[in-house]
């Protein structure tokens, strides 16, 4: 019999996914978003790049105390039941240490190479997501995302406190569009998951108070959303090409939310989930796009 050559086990792919890294790079976009407006000209490189990194460090070191803390909600639905802790491949001990080393590093960074205020504000968003939100408000109440979504929007903010050194008015609208962003985004995932959060003992809303009021509350939050997005506008941050962007991509969004509310199928609710995701990346791409357009004249 031929000798084969035995290789220890390496988990690179089970740690990654731990992070969950499509939620983490568009932290980090909205982050880097942050960045740009804060800056009249290009950000400075060096902070920029540690202060990206640092922010990656710790979004991702959240999202696995997050698998670490659902392991047994993960395992009974069918999006998380991959994930590597309800499979086995991870331990609770490897899981922990993983998520203190990656989020310690990304903490160091963001002091020793941007600024305190960073530091400070992104550890408060590690402690509002991973705890707060994971531990308390996601098992207890409906509005868990409604609540808890005030540390999922702070990732722009943390990018423009990264290069200002301050927060302003403009980067609490940004805050404030991911905000009002939330709940219609997580609320189209929960109808037609709503089956596997009941199985899984989450009081998600569709489980709580039925399928008519989340439609409905996926309508109204829309529409408070498309508010908010022109509040950049109102205030002169931004001016015709985010406008007309905004409006763009909010009747698109309208139209889904209403759609859900008069003739709702599990496809729609898909697709209305897939479309906020690119809505918020275009939208932000538009804010950046509309800023430098304007410096340029």
């Amino acid at each position: 019999m031929a000798a084969t050559l035995s290789l220890p086990r390496t988990h690179v792919r089970e740690f990654l996914a731990l992070t969950k890294p499509r939620v983490v790079s568009l932290i980090v976009f909205c982050a880097m978003i942050g960045m740009f407006l804060a800056q009249a000209g290009m950000p400075p490189l060096v902070p920029m790049l540690a202060a990206t990194a640092g922010i990656a460090l710790v979004a991702g070191a959240a999202a696995a105390i997050n698998c670490l803390v659902e392991q047994r909600i993960d395992a009974v639905m069918a999006r998380t039941r991959a994930r590597p802790l309800p499979r086995g491949q991870l331990s609770n001990t490897q899981t922990l240490t993983f998520a203190g080393t990656i989020g310690g590093v990304g903490l160091w960074l963001l002091y020793a190479l941007v600024n305190p205020l960073t530091m400070w504000l992104t550890l408060a968003t590690f402690v509002g997501y991973a705890i707060i939100y994971t531990v308390l408000l996601k098992p207890a109440t409906p509005q868990n995302i409604v609540i808890g979504g005030a540390s999922g929007a702070m990732p722009p903010v943390l990018g423009w406190v990264a290069m200002s050194g301050q927060v302003s008015h403009d980067a609490l609208l940004l805050f404030l569009i991911i905000f009002a962003w939330t709940p219609p985004h997580f609320w189209a995932l929960a109808l037609y998951r709503k089956q596997e959060y009941a199985k899984a003992g989450l009081p998600m809303l569709p489980v709580t108070h039925g399928d008519d009021f989340t439609r409905l509350h996926v309508l109204l939050y829309t529409i408070i959303l498309t508010g908010v997005t022109l509040l950049p506008v109102a205030t002169g941050m931004c001016g015709g090409i985010y406008l007309l962007s905004a409006l763009v991509l909010d009747a698109v969004f309208l139209a889904y939310a209403w759609r859900i509310y008069t003739q709702y199928s599990d496809q729609l609710a898909r697709s209305a989930f897939r479309y906020s995701i690119l809505y918020l990346s275009l939208l932000f791409s538009a804010l950046m796009v509309d800023h430098y357009w304007r410096l340029s004249w």
